[in-house]
């Protein structure tokens, strides 16, 4: 084992020490050549423990303040990672009198410890043929994590919980790699081993190969790690094998783990035996069973996006198996230790450590995580990289009207109207073109050349739709252009998009990713692929560490921001910039989006208890059902696997049956009520109660399963609301009604894309932000849907953008006017007919023409007109609109 020594910045290369050092140093250091002839021993030392021949294993960089630590020496190419304990978030020692590191020989060089090292974490890295290249050495918070889990498993006994926010770039997979091992082989004062079985969730439905290969590499005994990757009925097949086989670590993906939790659950219950449940922050966007169930603690928006192929994270996970079995006999003897970066309310609040045990949280008792490593020690240790110093935003603009038919005057809904005609302009083919060439140009001049031109780019879109749509854009602009980029668009499912084909489209359709072959989106995007298009997928849980650049054309917020942006955030040799350019978000909200994670994420408070009671008392008011109808379904639901479906069906249907008969009835009374106001209004408030109560049980069952877990309401009425609620509700299908608002005469008379400059995001600025707890009650009251007149509303969102646009943006004039005077020139159908559209764009006589036409259209549109005879680029830019968007070669051709 070598050590190299530095004091004050200087090699020490003879054992003259300086006093002040002399005597903790003299007490702890072994320090040996590679030939273990000894430079310089302490007093009464011992030989060496162990001797590696051929060199050492770890090499020691250390200052008065700092320590560093290697497993390869080379020269100057060495290459010293960080080893300290990090001082208030950042890098770094704390400071105090003394010497700051000297926790390194009162700990970590402690005789026991270091054998421990050795003995238990030390792990050989080999190569393919299998030949030793180099060993993992844990960093200090692996070595301090692991630890302080160990020890306080071993001082409160298995059943608690424990969450561990460390940062990209903490090393997670390792550090979970070890604690699965210890826990494992953990045992009591009396000799007793405290877990039967270790569970360890990896994130996808392929089998996450770092982690699994972790783990087996840090096996000591061969056989004691099971890997159940299997599908359908085989995964609980292979569970229940492996549990019985009495197996010390089991690794399953976030989809086989509910299977995993139910038989602990039940061997936990019915034989008393004890289980550790280690999450790594995984994510799956599986809309299988157990996305149903997250449901229960999704909210409204989240719950939306995972409809449309997003995914969701073991977090989510965890909090919906735990709520749909609040049952404290069964969880007594489940350990749960949650690894994340960026923990969510709910999270902390489940999984945290109170200040004070012995009491529930409260605002005076908030829970923490249990350790830190954060974003902010990670990017100072130059682990990752800081994703907002290179943010650059775009504004766009645009105006609309009805072309070629009258406006309605009928009045429509204006949300429903508003999301509409928002939905409209995100995929009209004029915007997703600017966009597009916003993008291609970008990564061609800023990224494409970095890391010996092998960076690559994500562009994260709106939806599914938004996608297909966008990569058939970004192909053709490529194709266009002659540029050598190629691309893959990535999303789940099928998405149904007439306007752009008539089948449905999925990742493997030739239209889209026509080199894919059926390979897996991931593995394909580490060849020769620059450019990766995503929906709702990859936003997370995805590492590649050519990732240089992230183009955002999606509302981010909160969490989801942090986790999206941080995909850039990977270290890799000559990589020490990123960039992210944001077409949709505020800088300022992306900012406070990243604070609560900066450092330690921090809750504001807790989730006040007595919302449950309050939501009950407010259901319960509106007597729609009676105590007696509750507990008749409780009473079938409480038996599980043994009830009949008969029976359950017998027990709810009534209630629901007679719920829909009410809406039904109100409905059509309101419709039928045109001249009689008053019995219309009271239709009309019968239908907003049955849709409010509606989303009140939903909130209750949503509520109650999360605070159930941390408070003990002692009342058995709450929890058989929760059961009859969760039953009910999806049988409740009123309410869902919605009216069709007719955008098919809406047009894009005038757009522009700009660039508004690089933000100053700073996170080390100001003061930490923390995490608002959940304050869902229930909604109040059904809001009046707002009526207003289309051409209103378009009127409105038109002065959104009044003084942002100019003559120049104008596309009426352009795709209208001028290119119906184009498409009249015989001469240009000629040239169209006979020459690619490169040589027709070259023409001359198509810039003549062109003249020839803003001439024609100087008394109609005087001031467009005007500015386009007397500046040559404007011209230029509006040839680019006509062969581009405006389609008109293709045009003259199809005359022609």
């Amino acid at each position: 084992i070598d050590l190299v020594l530095f004091v004050n910045g200087i090699p020490v290369t003879t054992i003259e020490l300086k006093s002040q050092y002399t005597q903790s140093v003299q007490d702890a250091i072994y320090q040996y050549q590679t030939d273990r002839a000894p430079l310089f021993k302490p007093n009464n030392a011992p030989e060496p423990l162990l001797a590696f021949p051929g060199g050492a294993l770890v090499h020691f960089a250390v200052s008065n303040a700092e320590a560093a630590m290697t497993t390869r020496l080379a020269g100057l190419e060495t290459v010293f990672l960080p080893f300290n304990q990090g001082d208030g978030g950042g890098a770094g020692n704390p400071t105090k009198a003394g010497i700051a590191t000297d926790y390194l020989w009162k700990e970590v060089w402690q005789r026991d410890s270091f054998l421990q090292i050795l003995g238990r974490y030390l792990v050989p890295v080999k190569n393919d043929k299998k030949q030793l290249v180099s060993w993992i050495f844990p960093r200090y918070h692996q070595l301090k994590v692991t630890r302080k889990l160990v020890a306080a498993v071993l001082a409160e006994g298995p059943g608690n919980k424990y969450l561990v926010q460390h940062s990209a770039g903490s090393g997670k997979t390792n550090s979970i790699a070890w604690t699965a091992h210890f826990l494992a082989d953990l045992h009591c004062a009396d000799d007793h081993k405290i877990f039967d079985t270790v569970i360890v969730i990896s994130d996808r439905t392929v089998l996450d190969d770092q982690l699994s290969e972790a783990i087996e590499s840090f096996e000591r005994t061969k056989g004691v790690v099971a890997i159940v990757s299997g599908e359908g009925a085989s995964k609980s097949k292979e569970l229940a094998e492996a549990l019985s086989a009495g197996k010390k670590i089991v690794v399953c993906t976030i989809q086989t783990f509910p299977f995993a939790l139910e038989e602990v659950r039940k061997l936990a219950a019915s034989k008393g035996k004890r289980f550790a449940v280690i999450a790594d922050e995984a994510h799956s966007s599986q809309t299988n069973e157990t996305a149903a169930k997250l449901k229960l603690v999704l909210s409204a928006a989240e719950h939306a996006e995972l409809q449309d192929g997003g995914e969701f994270s073991t977090e989510d996970l965890l909090a919906a198996q735990m709520t749909a079995k609040a049952n404290a006999d069964e969880q007594a003897g489940i350990t749960y230790v949650a690894f994340t970066a960026t923990p969510k309310d709910k999270t902390l609040q489940l999984f945290g450590t109170r200040p004070d045990p012995t009491r529930k949280p409260a605002p005076d008792n908030v829970p923490t995580a249990f350790d830190v490593y954060s974003m902010r020690q990670a990017i100072e240790e130059g682990f990752i990289l800081d994703v907002l110093k290179t943010y650059t935003s775009y504004k766009v603009a645009f105006s609309l009207a009805h072309h070629g038919k009258a406006i309605t005057s009928k009045e429509v809904d204006q949300s429903d109207a508003m999301k509409g005609i928002m939905g409209w302009v995100r995929l009209h083919e004029y915007n997703i073109a600017q966009r597009v060439q916003v993008v291609v140009e970008h990564f061609r001049k800023h990224v494409a050349g970095l890391l010996g031109g092998k960076a690559k780019a994500m562009v994260v879109t709106g939806s599914r739709k938004e996608a297909v749509r966008w990569q058939q854009a970004t192909r053709k602009y490529i194709a266009d252009h002659g540029y050598r980029i190629e691309t893959l668009v990535a999303f789940s499912g099928e998405v149904v998009d007439l306007e752009s084909g008539p089948d449905p489209f999925t990742e493997n359709s030739n239209e889209l990713n026509p080199r894919l072959a059926g390979q897996d989106i991931r593995n394909a995007f580490k060849g020769d692929y620059q450019m990766l298009l995503v929906a709702n997928k990859f936003q997370t849980g995805f590492d590649e560490p050519l990732l240089c650049a992230m183009y955002v054309d999606k509302r981010l917020g909160g969490i989801q921001a942090v986790q999206t942006l941080s995909r850039l955030n990977r270290c890799y040799p000559g990589k020490d910039q990123t960039f992210v350019v944001d077409f949709v978000n505020d800088p300022a909200d992306i900012l406070a989006a990243f604070k609560p994670y900066y450092e330690t994420a921090e809750l504001a408070g807790v989730t006040d208890p007595n919302i449950v009671l309050e939501l009950k008392a407010k259901i319960d008011g509106q007597a729609f059902y009676d105590t007696y109808e509750v507990d008749r379904v409780v009473s079938v639901a409480v038996k599980g696997t043994k009830a009949k479906q008969s029976d359950l069906d017998a027990a709810i249907t009534p209630v629901a049956d007679r719920l829909l008969k009410a809406y039904a009835e109100a409905k059509r009374t309101h419709g039928a009520s045109v001249d009689d106001a008053k019995r219309a209004k009271a239709a009309k408030d019968r239908m907003d109660a049955l849709i409010l109560f509606k989303s009140d049980i939903a909130a209750y069952v949503r509520i109650y399963g999360f605070l159930s877990q941390i408070f003990d309401y002692g009342n058995s009425d709450i929890e058989k609301r929760s059961i009859f609620f969760r039953l009910l509700h999806p049988l409740l299908t009123y309410g869902r009604e919605r009216e069709g608002v007719d955008l098919s005469a809406l047009r894009l008379t005038a757009y522009t894309i700009k660039n508004i400059g690089d933000a100053k995001n700073n996170l080390s600025e100001g003061d930490p932000a923390k995490i608002y707890p959940s304050t869902e009650t229930g909604t109040g009251s059904v809001q009046d849907k707002t009526k207003v007149a289309l051409d209103e509303l378009i009127a409105r969102v038109n002065d959104l953008f009044e003084g942002d646009l100019t003559p120049g943006d104008k596309l009426v004039y352009v795709n209208d006017v001028i290119r119906g005077k184009l498409m009249e020139s015989e001469k240009l159908v000629e040239q169209a007919t006979n020459n690619t559209k490169e040589q027709f764009a070259n023409s001359p006589d198509l810039t003549n023409e062109l003249i020839n036409a803003v001439m024609d259209a100087l008394t109609a549109h005087t001031a467009m007109s005007k500015q386009a005879l007397e500046s040559e680029k404007l011209r230029n830019d509006m040839k680019d609109v006509l062969l581009g968007v405006g389609r008109l070669w293709e045009g003259l051709r199809q005359r022609g």
